[in-house]
């Protein structure tokens, strides 16, 4: 009896613990699986309990089973307690400290955007054509392509947000260029740290046309900037077609790829953003601008009420019946006597006149350059590769130093003032200046003289070419390096050439401003100087 009890006892506790681990297997873990542990461990301990069913004294080590039985069962809340759960769906990842924050999602660009179009087929053409022959040519050319085709992608993702954004602010304007300008001055600084790599003048040619890409910053007129760039940049490409042309075609092929990549850039520009970069005007771009002060104007004054049924015939009769009068309308005019009359009555003539005396000769003075302008604070100033002195007046201390061979120096509306450029630069200009003198050592093309007055200019390396047009008074001081001047007048008079002699003087000859004309049959005009003997 006591080993049948044993055995109920035993089922009931089984029962028991089943249904202990049904409840415990709500939190995640399946209630097969856990009946599976529970029946393993009953079912060792049951068949324990028939091979000691035949003796009584066993039943105190069934017992001591059961109890670790119960033990273990209780410990699989604890351990599942401390497994995580399986997740029924994939939960978010953490997000790293140094992930940048999301950027704005752009709008949907439309696929007929033509500004937008037209930049990528620019990257796809020209530009692929660019990086292959950089990538054939290797070293560090193909390291300054891959800086190149980074600030080229920044820009065609800045024309993308002007294809679907209002034009934003200054300060956000100037943000959103900071990856375009920080690759522009990569590729600069690239150069500074190979000066000598064997492709210096292949870097110099990129670094110095590289700032095109600021077109987008530039108003009203991009196009012309581009060239301008363009044109920097062919100096070094020049020296590369010089130095590789007879030993490798390939770098002939790549100076003619940027050059047209850069020619490509002008003409997009000139096509798509005309007078600077076209924003679609879409999206907030802050908030609208404030009504101007003072409200709307006042209604126009109401016009009085006036009754034109009064005025009589008669009136407007009469006034045509003294029309009608003919001659004798003037009987009522005072008759001019002698002693009235200037003419004639001299004395007459001492007050003020009724008009303006002309000139002796009868016609108006000649415009001076620089006429009718407000006067204007002075400018010294270097701005890129020019240097811009304007609206000087009686200085005769100008001077420009550490110029490099690529400068252009620029003078504008000045009077009364000298300058001395030291060194060698690319030109001199001289636009509308009066009485100015301009001494120079060497340059690379020219000095021009452009609608100027009593200007003097002196050499003292070499000039090839001295332009002087709509000029009056050009004194033009030679060195002996400089005998090989050409020199190219139009619309100007006064003009000598100065030639220096052994003896420190100089011989002065004046350039022609009369020429005569014949026609002759067989090769038509023919045009020489007239020579004034007299």
């Amino acid at each position: 009896m006591m080993e049948e009890s044993a055995q109920r006892n035993l089922m009931n506790l089984i029962k028991m613990f089943e249904g202990q681990s049904n409840i415990q297997n709500e939190g995640g873990d399946s209630v097969e699986s856990t009946h599976e542990a529970v029946n393993t461990v009953m079912g060792n301990e049951v068949e324990g309990t028939a091979a000691a069913h035949g003796s009584a004294s066993d039943l105190e080590t069934l017992i001591e089973r059961l109890e670790r039985v119960t033990s273990r069962l209780e410990r699989l809340p604890l351990l599942r307690a401390h497994t995580p759960a399986a997740p029924h769906s994939p939960a978010p990842s953490p997000v790293s400290l140094n992930t940048p924050p999301p950027q704005e999602s752009l709008e949907p660009i439309p696929s007929d955007n033509m500004s937008v179009n037209g930049y990528q087929d620019l990257v796809q053409g020209p530009l692929r054509a660019y990086l292959q022959l950089s990538q054939q040519i290797g070293g560090d050319v193909a390291t300054q392509a891959n800086l190149v085709n980074a600030a080229f992608q920044a820009q065609s993702r800045y024309i993308q947000l002007a294809a679907t954004k209002a034009k934003p602010s200054q300060a956000e304007e100037m943000q959103l260029l900071t990856p375009t300008s920080e690759q522009i001055s990569a590729i600069q600084q690239y150069r500074e740290k190979n000066r000598a790599s064997q492709f210096f003048n292949h870097l110099s040619a990129i670094s110095e046309s590289i700032p095109a890409l600021g077109w987008v910053a530039v108003a009203p007129a991009p196009a012309p900037y581009v060239k301008e760039m363009n044109d920097a940049g062919q100096f070094y490409t020049n020296r590369v077609l010089k130095d590789w042309k007879e030993k490798d075609k390939t770098h002939v092929e790549w100076c003619r790829a940027w050059v047209q990549l850069l020619s490509d850039l002008q003409a997009y520009v000139k096509q798509f953003h005309t007078t600077g970069l076209v924003w679609s005007g879409k999206g907030s771009a802050g908030a609208p601008p404030p009504p101007p002060p003072g409200g709307l104007p006042p209604p126009p004054p109401v016009l009085p009420d006036v009754d034109f049924s009064n005025l009589s015939l008669d009136d407007r009769s009469a006034l045509f019946a003294e029309i009608n009068r003919g001659e004798a309308i003037t009987s009522s005019l005072r008759k001019v006597t002698p002693d009235m009359q200037t003419h004639k009555n001299p004395t007459l003539r001492q007050g003020p006149a009724p008009f303006k005396a002309t000139s002796a000769a009868g016609h108006k003075p000649l415009p001076q350059p620089g006429a009718g302008q407000l006067d204007k604070p002075p400018v010294f100033t270097r701005d890129g590769k020019k240097w811009l002195i304007e609206y000087q007046k009686g200085n005769s201390n100008l001077v420009v130093e550490n110029a490099d061979m690529n400068n252009v120096v620029y003078m504008f509306r000045c009077r009364d003032s000298a300058l001395t450029v030291r060194g060698k630069v690319n030109g001199v200009v001289l636009d509308s200046c009066t009485k100015c003198a301009v001494v120079f050592d060497n340059l690379v093309s020219s000095i021009e003289f452009v609608n100027c007055q009593s200007v003097q200019m002196q050499v003292l390396g070499k000039v090839p070419t001295v332009s002087i047009d709509k000029t009056d008074g050009c004194q033009i001081y030679l060195s002996p390096e400089s005998l090989d001047v050409e020199i190219v007048s139009s619309k100007s008079s006064e003009m000598n050439v100065l030639i220096p002699k052994a003896n420190g003087d100089y011989t002065e000859h004046a350039i022609p401003e009369q020429f005569k004309t014949v026609l002759n049959k067989p090769a038509g005009l023919t045009t020489t100087p007239v020579e004034n003997k007299g």
